[in-house]
C-alpha cells in the first residue's frame, strides 16, 4: 500500500507526569496505528516522517486475540523496538477494548503489555525481552563524552558507562550531578555517527538522586530527534544495567524522571523483580487534542 492511502494515524502522549497538571504537555508523543494491514515500508516511513514524533507504531493484528506484530518508525528509519510507543499503543487499544493482556511482537522479540485501570486511567506495564550487557571501550566513550562536551571528571564513577539492551541499544552515561545533567548542547552529527556505529538507539544519560530515583535524558539523533522526553526501552535498558551490576537490589522498583529539561515532564516506573530476567516499565498516556 503507498503512502498516499488514508491511514487513521492515532496521537499520544505517553508516560506523561501527573504531578504537573499545570503542564499537561508533558510525555512523549507516539503516532499509533491500530490496523497497519497493507502498508509496506516506505509507507509506514514516510507516514512517521509525516507524523514528525520520535516514534509512530504500525501494529498488524495477529490470529490470537489480543496478539500483534508492531513495528517502530522514527522520522528518518525503523527502529527494533520503542517502549514509548508500545505503551501509547496498548493504552490506546485499552480505550476502544478495555483493559486486559496483549502480546506485542517486535523486531527485538515478544513484548507482552498489561493495560489495568487505576481510578479510570488506563495504565500499561511491558516487560521487555530479556536484557543484557557489554562494556563500552575507552575510545568510545572519549568520543561520545567529545560529542556531548561532557568532561570524564564529571562522570559518576559509582555507576561506570556501558552499552546495555533491553529491545534497543542504548550508551548509560552517568552525570556526578544534575547540573551535569542539566548541561546538554551537544555535537548533533558527530554523536550520530558514533551512535550508528555501534548500533545505538539513544544515549541514556543519567543522575541518580536517590538510591530508587533517576533523572535520565535521551539524546536520539539517528531518529531525527535531538532529545526524546520520554523513553520506555532506555528504561528497560538502564533496570536491566542497574540490576547486573548490583547497583540495585534484585527486587526493586524505580522512579525515572525525563522531560523536564524539555519542558515536558515525563515519568517512568521500571520493576524488577526476582528470578523473572526481563525488566518491566509502567506509565500512562493520554490522547493528544487535535
Amino acid at each position: 500500500m503507498t503512502s498516499g492511502t488514508s491511514v487513521d494515524v492515532l496521537r499520544y502522549t505517553a508516560f506523561p507526569d501527573t504531578a504537573f497538571p499545570d503542564r499537561p504537555a508533558g510525555g512523549n508523543p507516539a503516532g499509533v496505528v491500530l490496523d497497519a494491514t497493507g502498508l509496506d515500508d516506505a509507507a509506514m516511513l514516510a507516514i512517521a516522517a509525516e507524523v514528525g514524533y520520535s516514534e509512530t507504531v504500525f501494529l498488524f493484528p495477529g490470529a490470537a486475540a489480543g496478539s500483534f506484530t508492531a513495528r517502530y518508525f522514527s522520522p528518518l528509519a525503523e527502529v527494533p523496538f520503542c517502549g514509548h510507543a508500545t505503551v501509547a499503543a496498548a493504552v490506546a487499544l485499552a480505550r476502544r477494548s478495555g483493559p486486559g493482556e496483549l502480546l506485542f511482537a517486535t523486531r527485538a522479540g515478544e513484548v507482552p503489555v498489561t493495560v489495568t485501570e487505576e481510578n479510570g486511567v488506563p495504565r500499561a506495564t511491558l516487560s521487555s525481552v530479556e536484557p543484557y550487557q557489554e562494556p563500552v571501550t575507552a575510545d568510545d566513550l572519549a568520543e561520545a563524552l567529545a560529542a556531548l562536551d561532557w568532561p570524564s571528571a564529571g562522570l559518576d564513577p559509582a555507576l561506570p558507562p556501558a552499552i546495555a539492551f533491553a529491545g534497543a541499544r542504548h550508551l548509560v552515561v552517568a552525570a556526578a550531578t544534575r547540573e551535569r545533567l542539566a548541561e546538554l548542547d551537544y555535537d548533533v552529527e558527530r554523536l550520530a555517527a558514533l551512535m550508528r556505529r555501534l548500533d545505538l538507539t539513544t544515549v541514556q544519560l543519567v543522575w541518580r538522586e536517590a538510591p530508587a530515583v533517576f533523572h535520565v535524558r535521551d539524546p536520539f539523533p539517528v531518529g531525527g530527534v535531538v532529545e526524546d522526553p520520554a523513553t520506555g526501552a532506555a528504561a528497560a535498558a538502564l533496570g536491566g544495567y542497574l540490576r547486573a551490576g548490583g547497583h540495585v537490589p534484585d527486587a526493586a522498583t524505580l522512579t525515572l524522571h525525563q522531560g523536564h529539561d524539555l519542558g515536558r515532564p515525563s515519568l517512568l516506573t521500571v520493576t524488577l523483580v526476582p528470578g523473572d530476567p526481563r525488566v518491566h516499565v509502567s506509565g500512562t498516556a493520554a490522547p493528544i487534542p487535535a
